[in-house]
């Protein structure tokens, strides 16, 4: 007897497809929302299928948290690759990155990645592993105070728009992007 019906099977595909979902429903519910009966039920995957790829919802989270940083990483690393400046180089990326944010059309899954970050303690932990790893690494290049204050205020900028606290224009928006890649060289 044959099987009619024979899915191809596409693990990465499904993998991607489960964390899109766990994504909008973060979004659209609040992480606390995010069960493992939900993802799988919305991305039309069964149970098993799920625990094959997210054992529990801290992998799943885990899992959402590694895509969203490693576009982070991956954008930031081209910011740079087009900085030919030493001092304050990953600044100046880090702040072209999370000005643009908000008008990426990925910027719900930055969204999502920021309210992960306030709600689960270790993806917190996971951020905070991120941000020394990262500053380490540049901390002979963008190690000032000034480096630190112009990120600083890219995170205010990150916040201001995940809470949509500000209309800001877009001259406005580029004054204050200037301003910050200047107090970078400093």
């Amino acid at each position: 007897m044959t099987n009619a019906y024979q899915r191809k099977k596409q693990p990465e595909r499904v993998r991607q497809q489960l964390l899109d979902v766990a994504a909008r429903l973060s979004l659209e519910q609040g992480i606390a929302a995010v069960t493992l009966e939900k993802v799988s039920q919305a991305a039309g995957v069964s149970k098993g299928g799920l625990l094959h790829h997210f054992p529990n919802k801290l992998a799943l989270l885990d899992g959402l948290f590694d895509e969203l940083i490693g576009r982070f990483d991956r954008a930031i690393e081209a910011a740079m690759a087009d900085d030919e400046v030493d001092q304050g180089r990953f600044t100046r990326a880090y702040l072209t990155v999370c000005f643009a944010l908000d008008a990426e059309a990925e910027g719900q899954g930055w969204r999502v990645l920021t309210i992960a970050l306030l709600a689960e303690p270790h993806l917190k932990a996971r951020w905070r592993q991120w941000v020394e790893r990262r500053s380490a690494e540049f901390a002979a290049t963008d190690g000032s105070p000034d480096c630190l204050l112009a990120r600083f205020a890219a995170d205010g900028i990150w916040l201001a728009d995940l809470m949509q606290s500000h209309d800001i224009d877009a001259p406005t928006r580029a004054a204050l992007l200037r301003k910050l890649k200047a107090l970078s060289l400093q």
